[in-house]
This record gives structure tokens, C-alpha cells and sequence, in this order.
């Protein structure tokens, strides 16, 4: 079993969603900790745009909502929720460097 842990900014983004998303974000989150690395599309996809992360995709795709994340040694962090990028390019593109920047700030400590 994998471990995922959310950045707080992105803890708040999930909140902020409404219920029945969130606990599509979380069906998600399961999938990732039981399969890891090893998860397949549709589930999961490199996130375009993101120089580090990964889209995890609700419903096979069918969210209009992407965590994106990365693994950190044995363990995955999420580390922003962005909208679809085939519905909302530019909210993508903006919550991936969100992303980025996020990370890069953990990795200097």
C-alpha cells in the first residue's frame, strides 16, 4: 500500500469542491495507494504542462477535476487540484505550475 499525502494548499482546493467530487477525488486516491506507479491510464496520465507531476483522473477522465501529484521517495504528494485541461486549458496550465512551485518549495526544505 502506497502512501499519498496532500500539500496543504491542495488539501484546501479539495475541500473546496463539492462533495460528490471530492469523494471521486478519493476513489481516485485509493487506486493510487493500492497500485502506486503501476497505475494505468485512464486513471492516470503525465500531466501536460508539468515539468513534475502526474494527473490522477476521477472517473477515468470523466472529472472535471485533476489532482496532480508526484512520488516522493515511497510515497505520493498532491500536490495541487486543477480543472480539466480539455474543458479549461488555461486553469490547467495555471494550477500545474501551481504545482511545480509547490513542489520545488518542499524539495528546498
Amino acid at each position: 500500500m502506497w502512501t499519498v499525502r496532500y500539500l496543504p494548499e491542495a488539501e484546501a482546493e479539495r475541500d473546496a469542491l463539492p462533495a460528490n467530487e471530492r469523494v471521486a477525488i478519493q476513489h481516485a486516491i485509493e487506486k493510487l495507494q493500492a497500485l502506486g506507479p503501476r497505475l494505468p491510464f485512464p486513471h492516470s496520465a503525465d500531466a501536460r504542462g508539468s515539468a513534475r507531476c502526474r494527473e490522477l483522473r476521477p472517473r477515468a477522465g470523466r472529472c472535471p477535476w485533476r489532482p496532480l501529484y508526484a512520488r516522493a521517495g515511497q510515497m505520493f504528494v498532491i500536490a495541487a487540484i486543477a480543472p480539466d485541461g480539455g474543458t479549461n486549458p488555461r486553469g490547467f496550465a495555471r494550477a500545474s505550475a501551481e504545482a511545480d512551485e509547490r513542489l520545488a518549495k518542499l524539495e528546498d526544505g
